[in-house]
């Protein structure tokens, strides 16, 4: 048998992939000692890569005495890299450089970019564009195609979008990959704007394209145009693959239209694990957790295993919509499932059981996780935050620098806003000089919750450092002090912030109106308190609600303008029974003294509220102040009749992280004694600061 016939005959093994007999043929190769014949070995190399028998390529060609044609190096390279085996290509490529009278050619650069692409070699890559250069190969629309590949894979997506620039030809395949570049950058209108230049160009999209494409429109959450491009494939009867079908439904859910979604979701003959997860989302972002499960048990029956994205996607709709008993099952199934969930999937979880109040819950599934992320310790402190822990939320932030988990941006938001919710300043400068530290001073957020940090402890001078130095102010910043000023007395520095805000173009809204509206009230500016709220209803067109109506009618209350405060109540039916409002100009009423207009406001409030004893201890204090006994006598008959009590006056402090109730002529107290004791040598140390501060007890029993 000569060695024609044995080509043959290994040809058709190779089309067939039948290894059996292409072992004989081998076998019978080497009996005839024809195994450095160039043509048989490149065949044997195809037929063993083909089967992914890699070794046994390698061997033959480790055999041959003298590999001197480079259709031989090109046939295992492709192999290697076609089997992602790009380790292997680039020890190859390394090889054959040193066989000078090789030369690599337009089959062997695609197989070398690409193995640098898969290992991100940019900097060999580099190199061999260079080469590329210098032996004139850049003009091989493959090999330039490759290259803009490989650029790509090792995210230096600047040099392979110029690279697409300079082809003089192109292919389908840059195309896609430039797009691709677009899209993997956060760059969806220009993936959008090549891909219908590509179109213009007179190139055919294939289903990457197009794939790439209406994943664009998604992120952009442009409906029409992926209505247009999913009409365009309808009209051309291009056939939509699982890829575009899956691409389809997730951009009909992100943008809204579920019906859609829904039709090209039931279309799809063979639904695959993308497609479920991308309608499971979508019903999410509804929050619509009940068809969320449904798809998910659906999908369950139907054999498709759910990956840990369906199971992260599942968690947090139930998250958002506080469904309890559905975040259970999809944990439950988790365990019973034996699935080693991710740092995603754990992170929901815990936060699925803040939002439903479950803090013991997400506290147990922090116990066990790798803390090692810092998203998994923002989870927890944010929602110790969000629950009211605050306490709590300082003192992990504590454990965290203790375990060398460098906090970002979001740990420190959500750990100034424990500070401002306790009045913790000490603490707050504390974090301030860690923010510096990290170079944090940039970023808008976290100078924000800085800025509302100080403001709420009342360091205003501290909170306006931190508005002077802000980045970028926006509406917040400007509201949060203005709010500073207001409610620390400054009326006129927080106008005239207001002043300096509308001069810098910043537009106003309800927050910020609200906020003046309060300084004016708190300092007494009447005028300038009504005229805001007239600049708001007219010039800004903002509806006023019952927190700006409560601020100026409780500014036209304290200056003793009652009527018309009365007036404006009446004037607007939406307010003009609400009872808190009511109940704020019955106050002024009383102070000022206009027994007619407030005992007219007590009996609305009566018959809004008959069982609110506040209205009845009011009016009973009015009577007694004008001296009419009884009038006083009257009311508090009827308060008895009725079986109201006053409700007693309570304060409280904070002690070792715990609060310690006082109500007047409370004497249940465990520590009675010792705290009248306590008050006594206050009162007479108060009444003559001369004498010492002389005690005769414990002071370590009062720390209770």
């Amino acid at each position: 048998m000569d060695a024609r016939k044995l080509l043959h005959l290994l040809r058709a093994c190779v089309n067939s992939k039948s290894m059996k007999q292409g072992k004989l043929v081998h076998q019978k190769v080497v009996t005839l000692g024809l195994q450095n014949d160039i043509f048989l070995c490149k065949n044997l190399i195809s037929l063993y890569v083909s089967c992914h028998l890699y070794d046994h390529a390698k061997r033959i060609f480790d055999t041959m005495e003298n590999p001197c044609e480079i259709s031989l190096w090109n046939g295992l390279m492709a192999g290697y890299t076609k089997n992602y085996m790009y380790v292997e290509a680039l020890e190859l490529f390394e090889k054959l450089l040193h066989y000078p009278y090789l030369k690599p050619d337009s089959y062997t650069y695609p197989s070398v970019l690409k193995a640098c692409g898969g290992l991100c070699r940019f900097v060999l890559g580099k190199m061999i564009h260079t080469c590329l250069m210098k032996t004139g190969l850049m003009m091989d629309i493959v090999v330039g195609s490759s290259l803009v590949g490989m650029y790509a894979k090792c995210n230096a997506f600047e040099y392979a979008i110029q690279m697409f620039n300079e082809m003089p030809e192109k292919d389908v395949a840059c195309w896609n990959t430039v797009i691709s570049c677009y899209y993997q950058s956060g760059k969806f209108k220009e993936a959008l704007r090549y891909f219908g230049m590509m179109r213009r160009f007179g190139f055919e999209p294939d289903s990457v394209t197009i794939t790439t494409a209406i994943s664009s429109c998604a992120r952009l959450l442009d409906l029409e145009k992926g209505m247009e491009i999913h009409k365009e494939l309808i009209n051309s009867g291009f056939l939509l693959d699982t890829f575009i079908s899956s691409a389809l439904v997730d951009m009909y859910g992100k943008c809204g239209h579920l019906e859609m979604a829904i039709e090209v979701f039931e279309q799809i003959p063979k639904k695959t694990v993308v497609a479920w997860n991308s309608m499971i989302s979508g019903y999410g972002l509804k929050g619509d957790s009940i068809s969320c499960m449904q798809l998910f048990k659906r999908m369950y029956n139907e054999g498709v295993r759910p990956t840990l994205t369906t199971l992260s996607s599942l968690i947090m709709v139930c998250s958002r919509s506080a469904q309890l008993l559905e975040g259970k099952f999809v944990h439950g199934y988790i365990i019973r499932n034996k699935i080693q969930p991710d740092v995603f999937i754990n992170c929901s979880l815990m936060d699925l059981y803040f939002k439903c109040g479950k803090v013991a819950l997400a506290e147990n599934i922090f116990k066990i996780i790798p803390k090692s992320k810092v998203v998994s310790w923002n989870v927890m402190i944010s929602g110790y935050v969000a629950e009211g822990k605050f306490f709590e939320a300082l003192g992990l932030f504590s454990e965290m620098r203790k375990s060398y988990v460098e906090p970002d941006a979001i740990t420190f938001t959500s750990v100034l806003a424990a500070c401002s919710q306790l009045a913790a300043l000490e603490k707050g400068k504390e974090i301030h000089n860690l923010i510096v530290e990290r170079n944090l001073g940039s970023n808008e957020v976290v100078m924000g919750a800085l800025l509302d940090m100080y403001a709420k402890c009342g360091a205003v001078d501290e909170a306006f450092d931190v508005f002077k130095c802000l980045p970028e102010r926006d509406l917040v910043s400007w509201t949060s002090m203005i709010t500073a000023y207001g409610s620390h007395g400054l009326a006129y520095e927080a106008l005239e912030l207001f002043t300096e805000m509308l001069q810098s173009n910043v537009k106003p809204d309800r927050v910020t109106f609200l906020a003046i509206l309060s300084a004016c009230g708190h300092a007494g500016l009447v005028d300038e308190g009504c005229y805001h709220f007239d600049q708001m209803i007219n010039v800004y067109g903002i509806i006023p609600r019952v927190e700006h109506y409560s601020c100026l009618i409780d500014l036209l209350g304290r200056a003793g303008r009652l009527h018309e405060a009365y007036e404006i109540l009446q004037r607007n039916p939406e307010i003009r029974d609400d009872v808190g409002l009511l109940s704020t100009l019955f106050s002024a009423c009383r102070l000022h003294r206009n027994i007619d207009l407030g005992v007219e406001i007590a009996r609305t409030l009566i018959d809004k509220d008959p069982d609110d004893p506040s209205t009845y201890i009011l009016l009973s204090n009015m009577y007694a102040s004008a001296q009419k006994w009884d009038e006083v006598r009257v009311v508090r008959s009827k308060m008895k009749e009725l079986g109201l009590r006053k409700n007693p006056g309570c304060s409280w402090i904070e002690i070792n992280q715990k609060i310690q109730p006082f109500f007047v002529e409370d004497n249940s107290h465990w520590h009675l004694e010792l705290v009248n004791k306590c008050l006594s040598y206050l009162t007479d140390h108060m009444e003559d600061e001369s004498k010492p501060f002389i005690y005769h007890f414990n002071v370590e029993t009062l720390r209770f």
